[in-house]
Parts: structure tokens; C-alpha cells; sequence
């Protein structure tokens, strides 16, 4: 993410050299790859002294962020509540012992700059869980009017995790107060192989483009793929913020055939496709009972 964010600055015309990097990681080896592959690509960055855990040894405890990205481990339980529980980061509740989702996400809003903005990544059971005070922690925070966007993405984009998951966009100052956009990707993308799905550079770039026209006020919504919610809305949802709940389903264009007359058709179509099924099956019957096997 480091480097494709350093990519991304020179392709719009910044300068590379003009933003600092700051990271940390918990495991090792991880940290030392991370490291080395800053090096060879000429980034300067700072992922502190050694490998450390983000909740009981923030390397960057004075941080504020202008971007924050980050893609943590799902549903972590045994994460150290027990001895954290008046840590300063919890400003929205605590998180429960058996799921950090929650704390992962207060850490880094504590970590952002007054105009900061954070992207992560996230399993979609933390749009809708009420577990142990994480559904009043969610509630805490949309009405701090923190939570900018929510994108639905398909499943299988992750090598790693073949389950479906979800993006949220966090501002400490949104252009749009009091509202937040709503986008269901799940449709989107396309089957690299039988196990594993992309998107292709106008994917991106349409989802780019929906959130800019929702900064922009200039959106509109688009029946099953987004909508633009208030506070009030997700209120009224009992501040789920699963995208489906918001986006609706998308409306089926009417092909003009009478609604008896399509179902005098299709239930001729499916009486022709039993007959066809138990004719097969006979066939299969016969066959087996040719090379001795009965059914």
C-alpha cells in the first residue's frame, strides 16, 4: 500500500519526496520484508526500531495522520482487552475482548490529523454486529459524523481470505456533513481464474469517480449500487451500515410480455424441462443397470 501510494503522487503530478511514511508491524519477518522493500524503491520511511504490537506499544504514540490506510487482521480475539481497558484510544466505547475489529478502527481515527482521512479494510460482520458493545461503538462514531463512505466488495479478490469484505472511508472533516455514501461493488469485477477475482482499471475508476461526485454534491443515487444516506437514515437502520440496506435492489427493466402470459409460458418451459429430466435420468438408469449397478 506504501508503494502503490508513492506511485499514485507522482502519477498525479506530486512530488514523492513531500510525504513521510510511517508504519508498524507485529510479526518479524514481515517487518523486516516491509522494510527492505522500502529500501530498494528509494522511500524513506519510518516503521520504527523493531517489530512491536500496535495496542500495547504504539511506535508512533504522537502520530496525526493526514492518510492512514490499512488492512488489519479480521476478527482477532485475545488481543489484550483486559489490560487496555482505559487506554485514551477508546473514545467511542471499549472494544470487546474476543474481536479487536473495533479497536483497530478507534486506534487509527486516534492517529488522524484534524483533517485526516482512513481507509480500511474490514470483514463485513463489523457493518452490523451488536456484540458486547461494538454495535454502540459503531453508533458512537457515525454520529461523530466520522463515517465518510462504505463500498461492499465482491468475494475472492484476496489470495489470503475468500470472503467477502468491505471498505470504509473515515474523515475527521467531510465536505458532505451529515452524510455518507453507500456503494454495493459486489456485481463488479471479473474471475481471474476459478478461485480468484479482479477488477479492471474502469472498475477502480468508476468507484473513484462515485465518491468524487458524492464530495462534489454533484451524485445521484443509482438503484443497487449507490445511495447517499444522513444520519438520520442510519439511525432508522438501527446504524447498520451493511450497503445492501441502503442501495436497494436493482430495477429490472420490463420486458412488456403480460404477467399471465409469461407465466403460461414459463411454467410450459419448465413442464417441457421435467419431462426432459426424467427421461435422462431413465437413460442413466438403464445404462448403469447395463454395467451391473442398480439404483
Amino acid at each position: 500500500m506504501f508503494v502503490q501510494s508513492e506511485k499514485f503522487i507522482q502519477a498525479h503530478t506530486g512530488k514523492r519526496g513531500t510525504i513521510s511514511v510511517y508504519g508498524q508491524e507485529s510479526n518479524a519477518d514481515t517487518w523486516k520484508m516491509a522494510k527492505m522493500n522500502m529500501a530498494i524503491r528509494g522511500i524513506d520511511a519510518d516503521f520504527g526500531p523493531h517489530q512491536a504490537d500496535t495496542f500495547f506499544n504504539d511506535l508512533h504514540p504522537t502520530l496525526k495522520a493526514d492518510f492512514i490506510m490499512a488492512n488489519p487482521p479480521f476478527n482477532l480475539s485475545n488481543w489484550g482487552q483486559d489490560k487496555l481497558k482505559d487506554d485514551k484510544r477508546w473514545k467511542y466505547g471499549i472494544p470487546p475482548a474476543g474481536n479487536a475489529n473495533y479497536a483497530w478502527i478507534q486506534h487509527m481515527i486516534h492517529h488522524l490529523a484534524p483533517n485526516g482521512k482512513l481507509g480500511l479494510v474490514l470483514a463485513n460482520g463489523a457493518l452490523s454486529t451488536q456484540s458486547s458493545g461494538e454495535g454502540e461503538i459503531r453508533k458512537n462514531i457515525i454520529e461523530a459524523d466520522l463515517v465518510e463512505g462504505i463500498i461492499a466488495l465482491p468475494p475472492q479478490l484476496f489470495y489470503s481470505v475468500t470472503i467477502p469484505v468491505t471498505l470504509w472511508f473515515i474523515s475527521k472533516n467531510k465536505k458532505q456533513k451529515g452524510k455518507t455514501l453507500f456503494i454495493d461493488a459486489r456485481k463488479m469485477g471479473y474471475m481471474v481464474d476459478r478461485k480468484h477475482r479482479d477488477f479492471k482499471e474502469e472498475d477502480i475508476q468508476k468507484l473513484a469517480d462515485t465518491f468524487t461526485a458524492f464530495q462534489e454534491g454533484k451524485l445521484e443515487d443509482v438503484k443497487g449500487f449507490c445511495a447517499i444516506a444522513t444520519l438520520q437514515d442510519i439511525a432508522k437502520q438501527d446504524y447498520i451500515l451493511t450497503p445492501g440496506r441502503y442501495v436497494g435492489i436493482e430495477e429490472q427493466e420490463d420486458d412488456g410480455e403480460p404477467f399471465e402470459e409469461k407465466m403460461t409460458r414459463l411454467t410450459s418451459e419448465l413442464s417441457e424441462m421435467f419431462k426432459k429430466s426424467h427421461e435422462l435420468e431413465d437413460e442413466i438408469r438403464e445404462k448403469l443397470k447395463a454395467i451391473g449397478y442398480e439404483i
